[in-house]
């Protein structure tokens, strides 16, 4: 297992990369410049939490159905995604989500 520039295991910083959601995502995008790995799960994390992000705030402008899907839904979709992916990572697996996952892959081979 490859180490990354800041000394850890890349399956720790790869599962890292999802603790905060994109915030620490963007974190490993910046820390880190080399290994493909870290950058592929810190991306997608961006991608996939600031997704969630911007639907939460847009359910929230929506009075009734807007709001059940801002504090039901779209908390229970990110807790999965989140305990999934950082899961995942920690194993050393580059797992993709659909599409979200086709683009972080791209960008980071």
């Amino acid at each position: 297992m490859e180490k990354t520039a800041g000394g850890l295991d890349e399956n720790i910083a790869g599962a890292l990369a999802y603790a905060l959601g994109w915030i620490t995502g963007a974190v490993f995008l910046l820390v880190e410049p080399r290994n493909k790995f870290v950058r592929f799960h810190a991306l997608q994390s961006v991608i996939v939490f600031g997704a969630l992000s911007v639907a939460w705030f847009v359910a929230m402008a929506i009075p009734f159905l807007g709001w059940l899907i801002a504090l039901v839904v779209i908390p229970w979709v990110s807790v999965v995604l989140w305990l999934l992916l950082m899961f995942r990572a920690y194993r050393g697996e580059r797992f993709k989500l659909a599409f979200v996952g086709e683009i972080a892959d791209q960008r980071e081979r």
